[in-house]
C-alpha cells in the first residue's frame, strides 16, 4: 500500500451539509458517524465526529464538526488542490465549487501553459484547480 494524502476539513455544525455538497461536486460515496453514535449526549451529539468521501477518481475527503468547546476559524485554514489532465471532469468540479462562492483567479490558461483557477466555495474552503494539457 502506498501513501495517500487527503484533506480533512473541520466545521462548526456544517459537516453533514458540507460532505453532501462535496459528494454532489466530486461524486463518490460517503460514510458519516456522529458524536451520538460514539456515545455522546447533549446538544452537540448529532454533529459529525467523522465523515469520509471516497470517489471513483481516487479522491478521499474527510470532514468533522469541531468537538464541544472548540471552534473553527473560517478562512485560510485549508486549501485543496485538484489537478490532472481530465479537462471535462476538472471543469465540472470547478463550476460546482465556484458556484455560490468567490472566484479569486478565473479558470483560464496561465503563463505556465496550464488552465488554472482559484476559488473559495460557499463553506469558506479554498480550492485550486489546475488542468494540464493532454499529451
Amino acid at each position: 500500500m502506498g501513501v495517500t494524502l487527503n484533506p480533512y476539513l473541520h466545521f462548526d455544525g456544517e459537516a453533514s451539509d458540507a460532505i453532501a455538497f462535496y459528494a454532489d461536486v466530486l461524486g463518490g460515496t460517503t460514510q458519516v458517524m456522529t458524536f451520538a453514535q460514539m456515545g455522546m449526549e447533549g446538544p452537540d451529539a448529532n454533529k459529525v465526529m467523522h465523515g469520509q468521501l471516497e470517489t471513483d477518481h481516487g479522491i478521499t475527503l474527510m470532514v468533522s464538526d469541531m468537538p464541544p468547546g472548540e471552534s473553527r476559524r473560517r478562512g485560510n485554514d485549508v486549501t485543496i488542490s485538484l489537478s490532472g489532465d481530465d479537462d471535462p471532469t476538472l471543469r465540472a468540479y470547478w463550476d460546482k465549487l465556484s458556484a455560490d462562492g468567490t472566484v479569486e483567479t478565473p479558470l483560464e490558461k496561465q503563463m505556465w501553459g496550464d488552465v488554472f483557477g482559484a476559488c473559495t466555495d460557499r463553506y469558506g474552503v479554498h480550492w485550486l484547480v489546475n488542468i494540464t494539457p493532454s499529451a
